[in-house]
């Protein structure tokens, strides 16, 4: 049974209750530098992140914060902002209120931020209509809880009750609340987020924090995020990896989207089915053609976005022999399959009906013009 949590508004964006899952990711750039730290929020946004979260350590930071708002706002970019405030975030809001009004949400550590000062930041959100995220993170929990908890996941979730005790004490809505549990550890992470969705009626953000760099990071997350999404847990998503130098920081969005688009959750982009290519197939040409088509594809989505609306629930299929090449290629909306060995030779599906036969040295080629034709009449504005 599907998990209905109250809906938070961040911005522009819809979280909890029936809506989707959305995309969120943070930047990496010096807050106080307006300039950087606006490029990478576009670049992010573009990318396909919903919501972006800036560090806000300092006053400074907080200042540049309106800046960077009206930065954005003037490449038209509607991007929610979240605030990261830890040990002094209460005071940096109140002596830079410009940066509560600029920001769509306030993420709160309870872990690093005194009793006092987490009531506080709540009543600053309470004045300027923010939500705020209460996101316990096993890196630092308070000492005392840990003391008194079996295990990690036992004082995240410890964290996480007294802080929503004490945010229903003041009255603080539900619907502004978002909660998370932020662990390194995969099964740790399910583990906490099942009790979260069971535990408390609030929206939640699923991550994996500190996953680690390369595979092994990008690997991690896809199974902790799968499963929990699988089971409809999560409001909003962050994949949190290392970049590798000079690895561009929207990576962890593009991997966000695999997961929901695997998952069926949500489509951003065709998908291809094909094979690893096997002894039933003759040279390289079948791994050519499907690097191929796979590039035209990637540099000439952008523009099928823009004109054919759904073209991102296309479904192409490109099969190297007729083991599964003819079936996998009638499920696809459009397909290609090769006979095996004879690799100047290709059958083409569509909509299921097999539409021609391509033979020679043009096969690619004229299999992209005829994709392309039916994108166009079978996707239209």
């Amino acid at each position: 049974m599907k998990r209905i949590s109250p809906v938070v508004k961040i911005g522009n964006v819809k979280i909890g209750g029936n809506f989707p899952p959305v995309l969120q990711s943070m930047t990496a750039t010096d807050t106080r530098d307006v300039e950087k730290t606006s490029a990478e929020v576009l670049a992010l946004h573009a990318a396909g992140a919903e919501i972006v979260r800036i560090a806000v350590p300092d006053f400074e930071s907080a200042r540049a914060v309106p800046k960077i708002f009206e930065k954005i706002s003037q490449k038209n970019a509607v991007v929610p902002l979240v605030g990261d405030f830890h040990f002094n975030g209460a005071e940096i809001l109140k002596k830079v209120p410009e940066c509560a009004r600029a920001l769509s949400k306030f993420r709160i550590n309870p872990g690093n931020t005194a009793d006092a000062g987490f009531l506080e930041m709540l009543e600053i959100a309470r004045k300027f209509e923010k939500p705020v995220r209460i996101g316990a993170n096993a890196g630092s929990v308070a000492p005392e809880i840990l003391k008194k908890s079996k295990n990690l996941v036992d004082a995240v979730i410890r964290t996480l009750e007294i802080s929503v005790a004490a945010a229903e004490s003041i009255n603080f809505p539900a619907d502004k609340i978002v909660l998370s549990a932020k662990l390194s550890n995969v099964l740790d992470t399910i583990a906490a987020h099942k009790i979260l969705s069971e535990k408390f009626p609030h929206a939640l953000h699923v991550g994996l924090t500190e996953s680690g760099s390369g595979l092994g990071g990008e690997i991690s997350s896809a199974v902790a995020l799968g499963i929990l999404l699988h089971e409809k847990i999560g409001g909003t998503v962050r994949v949190s990896i290392t970049p590798r130098p000079g690895e561009a920081r929207t990576r962890e969005v593009e991997i966000g989207k695999q997961i929901l688009q695997s998952l069926g959750i949500r489509n951003f982009f065709p998908k291809i089915v094909s094979c690893p290519g096997c002894g039933r197939t003759a040279g390289d040409f079948y791994q050519k053609m499907t690097a191929e088509i796979s590039d035209r594809v990637a540099k000439n989505f952008p523009i099928w976005r823009e004109k054919f609306s759904g073209s991102e629930n296309l479904k192409i299929s490109i099969l190297g022999c007729v083991v599964n090449g003819p079936g996998e290629a009638r499920d696809a909306d459009f397909g290609i399959c090769l006979p095996g060995r004879a690799e100047n030779f290709a059958l083409v599906f569509a909509r299921g009906e097999k539409i021609c036969d391509l033979r020679g040295e043009n096969v690619i080629d004229e299999f992209w013009h005829l994709l392309e034709r039916f994108v166009a009449e079978n996707f239209k504005k």
